[in-house]
């Protein structure tokens, strides 16, 4: 190879580089796990979701008391809040998730915006979640623990992408934030369940007596 054919390798290599981002395998594994964990949510909700709309009187499994009743959630008008049951975007976008983690794996690298899409899917997901979480405890009254799941994988995959692409410089960020991200990246998702948990535990709490 020529000196002008090395360098012309050399630079779009280096292009190359410069324009897509991987991720190590912690991140690529925490992806693939917490998107398989949503999938069988998603899937398990709509099955029933599909079962309970052909006979009244299915009961789904999960469907316990009558605080963890699926039955309660899944006939509310909160469970089809586009028009259409809301399992249905976590099978598309979980999907997403797996397939990105499991590239990772494989040593694939994306472009600037992929991630920055990938978050910003994150992010609607997490508030969409939250959103949820406030009609069961206020609204609805009650809970569904295939929902509970997606939740906790939604806030875990989506903080811990968004600490990925703050260490990288996909999103511009101040130093302290950066640096608070990559030397506690578990905090804020650890954080935000602890007061997930500390919500629901307040709201149900004089049932929650009564099994004592």
């Amino acid at each position: 190879m020529t000196a002008a054919g090395a360098a012309d390798t050399g630079g779009r290599q280096a292009r190359r580089s410069v324009r897509t981002i991987g991720a190590g395998p912690g991140l690529a594994w925490l992806l693939v796990v917490t998107g398989a964990l949503g999938l069988v949510a998603s899937f398990v909700i709509t099955v029933d979701k599909i079962r309970l709309a052909e006979n009244p009187d299915f009961r789904p499994s999960c469907s316990i008391n009558p605080i963890l009743s699926c039955t309660n959630v899944m006939r509310s008008a909160q469970a089809s809040a586009f028009g259409f049951p809301n399992p249905l975007i976590g099978l598309a976008a979980y999907a997403v998730v797996v397939a990105t983690g499991a590239g990772l794996l494989c040593g694939a690298s994306f472009r600037r915006r992929y991630w920055i899409g990938l978050n910003l899917g994150m992010l609607f997901g997490a508030g969409f979640c939250m959103w949820l979480m406030s009609q069961a405890l206020y609204s609805i009254g009650a809970l569904c623990l295939w929902c509970c799941l997606a939740w906790a994988v939604t806030i875990t995959m989506f903080c811990a992408t968004t600490a990925h692409t703050l260490d990288r410089a996909v999103v511009p960020a101040p130093g302290l934030l950066v640096a608070g991200a990559r030397e506690f990246p578990w905090a804020v998702p650890v954080t935000w369940c602890l007061i997930v948990v500390l919500l629901v535990a307040v709201r149900f709490w004089s049932y929650w007596r009564t099994l004592v």
